[in-house]
């Protein structure tokens, strides 16, 4: 989630100080700038995912029932679609001020909707209907599903497949939107 505001944020700044100018008369293409803007934050999330991962289990003694390897390929979707997300709410905003208020915005309707505090459950049924198209919503059923009841790919692959689907309409978003014309 943190990488969300992390993505968005690093555009931004890049608009506000006038870097963003000089990368936009470079001969790379709109994909090539997004994918350059995704990849470091998305090795940084997994590398803090891995710490997480393995602090859980080593110091809380958190049991792990499903297939690892599977829960770092969920993430790893998972944050394809955060990050992606980041990056397109920087391609609608000018300064770092608006890109946290509209992050932070999608970001508390992200959390209070993902069931990680209050049950989707005990939510109106609208409400849970909404939340179905919540990527932290997808990601939390998941990493339950592997984590805490052992599922394996047949279980989650539907869920797995929302978030991939999810992360390439979001990124292709980003791309399209990116303009490389002066702002």
């Amino acid at each position: 989630i943190i990488g969300l505001l992390l993505t968005a944020q690093n555009i931004a700044r890049e608009k506000e100080i006038g870097t963003l100018e000089q990368l936009n008369v470079t001969p790379i293409t709109k994909t090539q700038f997004i994918a350059g803007k995704l990849i470091p934050f998305w090795i940084l999330a997994l590398v803090i995912f891995s710490i997480g991962m393995i602090l859980g289990r080593v110091a809380f003694g958190i049991p792990m029932r499903g297939s690892v390897p599977l829960v770092f390929l969920s993430a790893a979707v998972y944050l394809v679609m955060a990050l992606g997300t980041g990056l397109w709410i920087s391609t609608f905003t000018n300064t770092q001020q608006q890109t946290m208020f509209v992050a932070f915005f999608i970001l508390l309707i992200y959390l209070l909707m993902s069931g990680l505090f209050p049950p989707v459950e005990s939510m109106p049924r609208w409400a849970q209907l909404m939340a179905e198209a919540n990527p932290v919503r997808q990601f939390v059923w998941i990493m339950r599903a592997v984590l805490v009841r052992g599922a394996g790919i047949e279980v989650i692959a539907p869920r797995l497949a929302g978030l991939a689907v999810g992360g390439l309409a979001i990124l292709t978003l980003a791309v399209r939107q990116y303009s490389k014309q002066a702002h």
